[in-house]
């Protein structure tokens, strides 16, 4: 016999472009919205005791499980947790659930879950615009000062963790104040622009390449020894004079514009010294400095930076 209850709760989820569904406690879907064809794909006959998790992407069901642990605790507010689900047609959608549980009034436990799922596929995208656009130098497009120290920090303590090295570039373009003089500005933005456009034509997709302030870029090279790093150090530097920019104010580089760049490389090592990635950045500061003091357009080494952990 339909109750009541079971008569509101049909038509005002029937109505809903939210899909809604009730879950035994065998969490099994027993009732499902038709909105559920419009946002996932499926038909609700089709979900009909399909096991709760089921379309769930594989990464995000720890986190839905713990979430759903919590909310089954009596007297707690439910708390809400942002999924991928897959569709029907493969793709995936970010979906937003909320569970309430409803409780037996006899004896409190609980009899089932109500569920409802909605799609947060737009807000999820306009936040990833948002959080890249928080971590993108907006000029070069290259990561951040803050996006590149996240980084940094991030390698680091994996290295440390790995027991393996990273290596770290600092490139710097020479005689950049006079090219901003002689050009003005606007020159000087376009050749960063290039610069860093050719930077990232150069290195890795595993390496991280940012604007560290001004005229320099720093690029991350995880999992990279000395060598590896100057050769990719040597690399940039020659695209960069490929592009063939003038500027006649650089003597060093014929007329074009060049760049001069420092390479440090740490090693994780028992029996060294430990000190936090700032080390790994004045050694290749330090680096940077040789680079141009022995006549810039040039790749110059940093001693060798050993650490080991705490």
């Amino acid at each position: 016999m339909t109750t009541e209850y079971e008569t509101d709760f049909q038509r005002l989820a029937e109505y809903s472009a939210d899909v809604i569904c009730r879950s035994g406690v065998d969490m099994r879907w027993r009732y499902v919205s038709p909105s559920s064809f419009a946002v996932l794909g499926w038909t609700p006959e089709e979900m009909i005791d399909m096991e709760a998790f089921a379309l769930i992407y594989p990464e995000d069901l720890p986190g839905l499980i713990a979430t759903a642990t919590r909310n089954f605790a009596p007297g707690v507010e439910p708390e809400r947790a942002a999924v991928r689900m897959r569709k029907k047609d493969g793709t995936l959608v970010w979906i937003e659930f909320t569970a309430r549980v409803v409780r037996n009034p006899s004896t409190g436990e609980a009899d089932e879950a109500v569920v409802t799922m909605r799609d947060i596929s737009e807000r999820k995208t306009l936040e990833e615009k948002l959080s890249a656009l928080a971590l993108t130098d907006g000029l070069t497009k290259l990561a951040n000062r803050r996006a590149f120290d996240e980084a940094l920090d991030r390698e680091w303590k994996r290295t440390l963790r790995e027991g393996s090295q990273i290596s770290l570039l600092l490139l710097d373009l020479d005689h950049f104040k006079e090219l901003n003089d002689r050009y003005g500005h606007q020159v000087g933005d376009d050749c960063l622009r290039a610069v860093a456009a050719t930077v990232l034509t150069a290195v890795r997709t595993t390496d991280i390449a940012a604007r560290y302030g001004g005229e320099e870029i720093a690029i991350i090279l995880p999992s990279t020894d000395t060598a590896g790093a100057v050769a990719v150090a040597e690399k940039v530097r020659s695209a960069v004079e490929a592009l063939q920019i003038t500027h006649e104010g650089n003597p060093e580089g014929s007329g074009w514009v060049t760049v001069s760049l420092g390479v440090a490389t740490a090693l994780s090592r028992q029996g060294g010294t430990m000190r936090m990635p700032e080390s790994l950045l004045l050694a290749a500061d330090n680096a940077l400095y040789k680079a141009k003091r022995e006549g810039r357009n040039r790749v110059a080494t940093a001693l060798l930076v050993a650490f080991k952990e705490l």
